[in-house]
């Protein structure tokens, strides 16, 4: 069956209004991926589908003509998972970007959808995405209030009693230490050899604000950056 011109730029159209929807709502939190790369996923997977599907059955079934579709469509989540690759960042213990990447990967799937003519699924699919994207990370901030457990990360000057005084600080203000890291710092390239870099995973007291923690940290002898590691929400 010969697919007309009017569907081809329907579902090219469907695969920028669907792809942008969900590249919007990352772009309004100023992830690595934004509203013009899930567009160009999203219409590029569909394009591949097409030229999978119908660019080579001369206008017939592909399984009259033993065409695979799924030979050059299948190509797409191997890219895509590279490109997501590149969105994802880790900082000390920290891995963010996950969401955006699989939000991408997501984004190629409604694509091949789109292209093969599934309509139903691309739609109910995006529909999903954005619902968790922009409900259920609510739901994720309630947790993470609730549980009030976060990662601090601090980069002072490598020195005797560093860590001692930051415990004794936490302490005082009855923070419960989970876990301690401590891993090399590169602040600055005269000072790489003094300065270390500590994480702390540590659970905050009801009562106590964050932002009042983090400032008497940085107050400290010795402490060159303080900043929360996690847990982010994407």
């Amino acid at each position: 069956m010969e697919i007309s011109y009017l569907d081809i730029i329907l579902r090219l159209l469907l695969s920028v209004i669907l792809g942008g929807g969900v590249g919007f709502e990352r772009e309004r939190h100023n992830r690595p991926a934004g509203f013009r790369t899930h567009v160009l996923v999203c219409l590029g997977s569909t394009l591949v589908m097409l030229i999978s599907a119908y660019g080579f059955t001369n206008g017939s079934f592909y399984w009259r003509t033993g065409v695979d579709p799924s030979r050059i469509a299948a190509q797409v989540v191997t890219g895509v998972g590279f490109l997501g690759a590149g969105t994802i960042l880790r900082h000390g213990t920290t891995v963010t970007g996950l969401t955006t990447a699989a939000s991408l990967w997501v984004v190629s799937g409604v694509g091949l959808a789109l292209g093969i003519g599934f309509y139903l699924g691309a739609f109910v699919t995006t529909a999903l995405v954005l619902l968790s994207l922009v409900i259920f990370v609510q739901l994720e901030h309630s947790v993470v209030r609730f549980s009030r457990y976060k990662r601090l990360w601090i980069r002072g000057i490598d020195r005797p009693g560093l860590l001692g005084s930051i415990g004794n600080l936490l302490g005082s203000m009855n923070v419960n230490i989970n876990k301690v890291e401590m891993s090399d710092s590169s602040f600055d390239e005269k000072l790489a050899k003094e300065t270390i870099a500590i994480e702390l995973m540590i659970r905050i007291p009801k009562g106590l604000s964050s932002d009042i923690l983090l400032q008497k940290v940085s107050q400290l002898p010795g402490i060159l950056e303080v900043s929360w590691e996690g847990p982010f929400i994407e």
